[in-house]
């Protein structure tokens, strides 16, 4: 028998305040409030550790999920990590809903990176109040050109796996 996954489930992050990270999800990104589960007790483990696990909608399905921990030490990020690596990436419908995206941000007083061209999507980048990066992006891809990626990303990863360089398969993408 093997795995068949249906979806993820949720994605859980940290956060430093869950009633302040629920409001900005939903002021910002209008994101629905799904539920909230709060423990005195880590169920998995049995420590007593009290939380709260709020959980968002982020369309089609997707849940976004954040954990506020008083008893743990203040969060931060993994420093060994450049900021731009860790980050939450949401898709929007096209260019047009990108720009007003980022106006709509911008009118919250979020500084906003971008957008930013990936070849076959652009992005626009802001930070949450924990410190999450996030990412909006929306596709401009052709469905050749994303077959293209598919047939090339394992001699990509295995060219990458040797030298540490990046691999010249897709560098039309920045052409």
């Amino acid at each position: 028998m093997s795995v068949e996954l249906k979806r993820i489930h949720h994605v859980a992050y940290r956060c430093r305040d869950a009633k302040e990270t629920v409001h900005f999800y939903q002021r910002v990104l209008n994101m629905g409030f799904q539920l909230a589960i709060a423990e005195n007790e880590v169920p998995s483990t049995k420590a007593p550790d009290p939380y709260m696990h709020v959980f968002l909608d982020a369309g089609m399905g997707n849940v976004l999920a954040f954990f506020e921990l008083p008893n743990s030490p203040d969060m931060d990020r993994d420093h060994n990590t450049p900021l731009w690596v860790q980050h939450i990436a949401f898709e929007v419908a096209d260019l047009a809903a990108l720009e007003s995206a980022k106006t709509h941000i911008e009118s919250q007083g979020l500084e906003v990176l971008g957008p930013v061209n990936h070849g076959v999507f652009q992005s626009i980048y802001f930070f949450d109040p924990n410190g999450h990066r996030i990412e909006l992006a929306a596709n401009i891809g052709t469905p050749e050109q994303m077959a293209q990626l598919h047939e090339v990303a394992p001699a990509m990863l295995e060219e990458w796996s040797v030298t540490k360089r990046a691999p010249q398969h897709a560098a039309w993408l920045h052409g």
